[in-house]
């Protein structure tokens, strides 16, 4: 499984890339072995893993065009989130998967369960949850997804909720509201 580089994420926001240093982006980890972080989330406006690995060749104005993306905010807050909690790795399906390449796209669906089940952590953003509780009821505010956040009527949500040994849900401005 190819992961993002906490450290390496949050130096190149910042504008941070020593001279002659060559540090990767992403890295190809043994997800049995490897210590990381995931990200389940509802995608929106999303970087590629071609944006991401492409970014400090891009020429400025296009840069911070895909820095003010809304899925590059979900990639810095996770990898803030991990670096708190003293991971070097997180791994989001957006960015992590070269969806160019039908071999990895097929291998990443089939492994996706796997993945989950070995994070150490899994973080859950809902992007339309802005208490800060978790929702236990019904609620009307929810309407377009039968009552619930948006999170709980994908696809791929229950595998998300199962299989990670621990589980961080956060609410849309990423203050924590619960956890399983």
């Amino acid at each position: 499984m190819k992961v993002l580089n906490v450290e390496a994420v949050l130096d190149r926001d910042k504008g941070i890339h020593p001279a002659g240093c060559k540090t990767e982006i992403l890295r190809e980890l043994d997800d049995k072995t490897a210590s990381y972080a995931i990200l389940s989330h509802r995608w929106g406006t999303e970087v590629s893993y071609e944006e991401i690995t492409g970014l400090m060749k891009m020429a400025e104005e296009e840069r911070e065009e895909i820095r003010q993306c809304y899925g590059y905010q979900k990639i810095i807050k996770s990898c803030e989130l991990a670096m708190k909690d003293g991971y070097e790795w997180v791994w989001i399906d957006t960015c992590c998967i070269e969806k160019q390449s039908s071999s990895e796209l097929s291998e990443a669906i089939n492994s996706m369960y796997q993945w989950y089940q070995n994070a150490q952590v899994c973080y859950v953003y809902l992007n339309n949850v802005d208490v800060s509780v978790f929702p236990t009821e019904l609620n009307s505010k929810f309407s377009k997804s039968n009552s619930w956040p948006e999170w709980f009527v994908r696809g791929w949500t229950l595998q998300e909720l199962i299989a990670p040994k621990q589980v961080e849900f956060f609410n849309k401005d990423w203050k924590p509201i619960g956890n399983k």
